[in-house]
């Protein structure tokens, strides 16, 4: 049976969805046995309401981009087959489970938990892996060696697919989400023995400005610790 997640990012108007705030954006990227699979969904939306001044500092969408763009029950449909069954996985996933209950709710239909497979939270995973540092996804980026220069402003689709590198690496500790042809359906790697039998190995034998030059080295090395090298007596039973 194959695993199938979803790396889910929202932006909003506000940090409140108690108070009111919508969500704005939402982006989605699929994953398949741990490959991306390529599908993805992504929405910009009319939240009915102004973005907060803060809000627009960190996402950049205006009132006036946002306000062509389709309600959340425009899109609801769509969005709630992507993520049926699925494990989908937010980082800080309290906070976008949260805006997308609120959304779900004024449309009568119930909390996204009941709707998919389970919900994983990254940020929880990173304060485990890593306690008492900044777990921020910047901060996982970063640490994990995850490329996000292009990452000027909050994007929910470019942020998904940051947090399914981000994942990959903590839970897995590979490079990057290719996964070698030649790794096992278990996870390792298939390596071939080598007959080291088969090679010849050429011997090459110091000639005696060498040797001399390395009997000179060797002299004021011991002479340096005081006489305590050990080669000498070794040299000497073997003699």
């Amino acid at each position: 049976m194959s695993m199938r997640q979803v790396f889910l990012d929202t932006e909003t108007t506000g940090l409140s969805a108690e108070a009111g705030d919508r969500i704005i954006e939402i982006g989605c990227i699929e994953m398949l046995n741990r490959r991306l699979s390529g599908r993805t969904l992504h929405f910009y939306l009319n939240p009915q309401r102004p973005n907060h001044e803060d809000a627009v500092k960190v996402h950049g969408l205006t009132d006036d981009f946002l306000a062509d763009k389709p309600l959340f029950a425009a899109v609801a449909d769509e969005l709630m087959a992507f993520l049926a069954d699925a494990e989908i996985i937010i980082h800080n996933a309290a906070f976008d489970v949260g805006f997308l209950d609120a959304e779900l709710k004024r449309l009568g239909r119930p909390p996204l938990e009941g709707h998919v497979g389970a919900v994983t939270d990254t940020l929880v995973m990173a304060r485990e892996l890593f306690p008492g540092k900044s777990n921020s996804l910047d901060a996982l980026c970063k640490r994990l060696e995850v490329d996000n220069s292009n990452r000027t402003l909050h994007g929910a689709l470019l942020d998904a697919g940051l947090l399914a590198e981000v994942y990959i690496r903590m839970t897995r500790g590979q490079d990057s989400l290719v996964i070698d042809e030649a790794e096992s359906a278990a996870g390792e790697i298939a390596i071939e023995a080598v007959d080291f039998a088969r090679f010849e190995l050429p011997v090459l034998e110091a000639d005696a400005a060498e040797a001399a030059a390395h009997a000179a080295l060797l002299a004021e090395l011991d002479k340096a610790s005081g006489g305590k090298t050990l080669w000498p007596a070794a040299e000497a039973a073997v003699a």
